[in-house]
């Protein structure tokens, strides 16, 4: 009877191992009636708004409530709602797909609105997983970004009694095939720019990144870091060139001092210089308002009333064909590594003076 069962049992085939991927990212309002909770969440988030907690909850609201007028007009000349869920959930479809190897399932955490952590973690929980895998679809780390998110996951997995094998992805800043994929969308819209613009017409590249206030970096933040690597693993594999770019940072949100240069005063400058813009989303792997708005209508905008003679944007990532398939490599190898935390590098990549990475931790 032993030899039979065991006849049987080896007979069977080899079951895929079953992987839950929680997909990480910002979250964004689906209808203008939640533009106030999300910006309430958002600016009530300590690791956003770094003033002492029994200050917070009034001072975010505060801050969300002088926003909500404007932010609202956004995502009206978007259909009322961000595209940036239904981006996500193309995403998740798109890298389950492309992992075979694996019985795949992504989830997706947002941050500030719906599907928020503790719905992500119930659906992890039903899934029943062998493993999870943290995704973070911000490829730099910062603490108000993927470290807040991870505290979230966590403590959402607390609530529910999730206790898997987990490995947490820190940062894929330097990633070959994510650079490769974001370097060709960029080779692309350079091509098409000189075409329209013709030979003897200047271009500057800049690349936009979401800013951060001084303070945060200043502290410890290694995010403008990795940024400024990330950026000069683009240019390298663009190849050798006299391309002319520079860094900026758009999108600040409070009066104190932000990483500077401003996407703004970049614009600004390139029209002093009668230079063609070539702006490239390079923190951002998905469309929402801070591309499709602030960038393609009031920065190409302010281009034209600066007098710059040609403006141009990047496309997002989104759920690109190269893009899903770095993202799938990178799901690869992080699973060769073992439950833990782990980054590209097999170990940290931010020098000693960014203790708030989480390899210092």
């Amino acid at each position: 009877m032993t030899e039979i069962a065991l006849l049987s049992s080896s007979s069977l085939p080899n079951r895929k191992p079953k992987l839950a991927i929680v997909l990480f990212n910002l979250g964004a309002p689906d209808s203008l009636q939640a533009v106030w909770p999300f910006l309430r969440n958002l600016f009530c988030d300590p690791a956003i708004l770094r003033v002492p907690f029994f200050v917070r909850p009034l001072l975010g609201r505060v801050i969300a409530r002088a926003r909500v007028k404007q932010a609202s007009e956004n995502y009206a000349l978007l259909g009322g709602k961000s595209p940036l869920l239904d981006l996500t959930q193309r995403q998740a479809k798109a890298l389950a797909e492309a992992l075979t190897e694996f019985e795949a399932q992504c989830f997706i955490a947002m941050r500030y609105w719906h599907p928020l952590s503790d719905a992500a973690a119930r659906q992890v929980l039903a899934f029943d997983p062998q493993q999870i895998l943290l995704l973070p679809l911000y490829p730099q780390f910062s603490t108000t970004t993927t470290g807040s998110s991870l505290a979230a996951w966590h403590e959402a997995a607390a609530r529910v009694g999730l206790a898997k094998p987990t490995t947490t992805l820190c940062c894929w800043y330097a990633h070959s095939s994510y650079i490769e994929s974001f370097a060709a969308l960029v080779r692309k819209t350079l091509a098409d720019a000189r075409r329209q613009l013709g030979p003897n017409v200047p271009m500057k590249l800049l690349f936009s990144a979401h800013g951060l206030p001084q303070s945060i970096v200043d502290a410890g933040d290694p995010y403008q870091f990795q940024i400024e690597r990330t950026v000069e693993n683009i240019v390298k594999a663009l190849g050798p060139s006299d391309l002319d770019w520079e860094i900026c940072y758009q999108s600040r949100a409070t009066p104190e001092k932000w990483l500077e240069p401003s996407t703004v005063d970049a614009i600004r400058k390139a029209a002093a210089e009668r230079k063609a813009v070539v702006i490239a989303p390079v923190a951002f792997v998905s469309d929402h308002s801070e591309t499709l708005v602030e960038l393609d209508i009031e920065y190409a905008k302010l281009a034209a009333e600066c007098g710059v003679p040609g403006y141009f944007r990047v496309p997002a990532l989104n759920d690109h064909p190269t893009f899903i398939l770095a993202l799938a490599e990178l799901v690869r190898e992080a699973m060769k590594a073992g439950p833990g935390l782990y980054t590209k590098k097999g170990g940290c990549g931010c020098p000693p003076a960014f203790q708030k990475c989480p390899e210092f931790r």
